[in-house]
């Protein structure tokens, strides 16, 4: 896939991208904003598969990791850019209560289910249409269907999601990817959608050399399985990103949360209002290059992961060696195992949905390329 060139006509493409086992076509499409930035993605499991977007001087980069093929995404894939669901993030055990009722979910992270299973929304075939663009000189959207069975995953319900990305641009620069969730159900369920891309603005080397900042003063503690332990304040700790701050320095801190899970790999209760608007939740810098990316999502919490378990076994689509740390994770979410907690407590707003109603989340990404101090 080549790069977006600025001041390119925005638009839609389609091509093949392989056959899974059973003979089914999984398409790659390509957005263009028409001012360089520019996404791929496939219609099996959502996954982004490239995103490029121009540093200071107008060159792109593609700033995320991803392979080059579809055998790799089938067999080799550790989440780099699905769509996650029905739960993202853990649930410890696989197990839940819902209106008195025990559901036993799919194990695939030791005792525990991670991300919706091992057949989570990342490894199914989705529908794709292309909405045109609302008006002159935007580019058209991707909108990316499923009908999750009852009983997948062990999940109760039939489930219908959709999930919609959109690119734009502002007159101040900026460029953007949004991602719109929707679902609706015929019994009542849990859900907790969310995006697994791996970051890195630099487009190649270490990611641990940018500047992250988390707008939160708490941060989920977890086990050596990764579940909830509790909340705790970020004051005094590695944890604390509210002002931005290069990431290696704080890996090699001693602190037992980042020995537990082998560096970053935990969840932020972000300070703004669960109110449904978009919020600031996290930005990235990369001084180099001057690519700075903001998060805002709808959601009350991010995870943070630092790239942990990335070690050098797999080769990205320029043909290098992916080594701990090479990208990192910022996934909008509600908290892990939000559904073994009270809804009551407002650390754990509920992730139930019941016939009738609409779930609705929203991220997004904005891009721009300065200066950066």
């Amino acid at each position: 896939m080549m790069a977006a060139q600025v001041n390119s006509k925005p638009g839609i493409s389609r091509r093949d991208y392989g056959l899974l086992p059973d003979g089914r076509v999984v398409h790659e499409y390509t957005l263009d904003n028409g001012r360089g930035l520019c996404l791929s993605a496939i219609t099996y499991g959502g996954i982004v598969t490239a995103l490029w977007v121009p540093d200071r001087a107008g060159r792109p980069a593609n700033v995320v990791l991803g392979f080059d093929n579809l055998r790799d995404y089938l067999e080799r894939n550790p989440f780099f850019g699905v769509t996650v669901g029905r739960y993202g993030n853990r649930i410890a055990q696989g197990r839940f209560m819902l209106d008195g009722q025990s559901h036993q979910l799919n194990l695939n992270d030791g005792a525990n289910c991670l991300h919706g299973g091992a057949s989570g929304f990342g490894t199914r075939l989705w529908e794709a249409d292309i909405v045109p663009a609302a008006e002159a000189g935007l580019c058209p959207d991707l909108l990316l269907r499923y009908t999750s069975p009852d009983g997948e995953g062990g999940f109760p319900g039939q489930m219908t999601v959709s999930v919609r990305y959109s690119l734009g641009y502002s007159l101040k620069g900026e460029q953007t990817w949004c991602i719109a969730y929707e679902a609706r159900c015929d019994r009542p369920t849990v859900v907790n959608l969310t995006h697994h891309d791996y970051f890195n603005l630099a487009g190649q080397g270490t990611a641990m050399d940018q500047r992250l900042m988390i707008a939160a003063s708490r941060y989920t503690e977890v086990d050596g399985a990764r579940i909830p332990t509790g909340n705790a304040p970020v004051e005094g700790t590695p944890f604390d990103f509210r002002r931005p701050g290069v990431i290696a320095p704080r890996l090699r801190q001693p602190h037992p949360q980042l020995i537990a899970a082998r560096g970053f790999d935990h969840n932020w209760l972000l300070d703004h209002p669960f109110d449904g608007a978009l919020h600031l939740a996290a930005s990235l810098e990369d001084p180099l290059s001057g690519r700075k990316m903001e998060v805002l999502t709808t959601e009350p919490a991010i995870q943070f992961y630092s790239g942990n378990f990335l070690d050098a076994s797999l080769l990205g689509s320029g043909g290098e060696a992916y080594r701990q740390g090479d990208g990192l994770c910022l996934e909008t979410q509600h908290s892990p195992d939000s559904p073994n907690h009270s809804p009551a407590d407002p650390d754990w707003p509920s992730t139930v949905l019941r016939p009738g109603e609409v779930y609705r989340s929203r991220t997004e990404h904005r891009f721009s390329a300065q200066n950066l101090p």
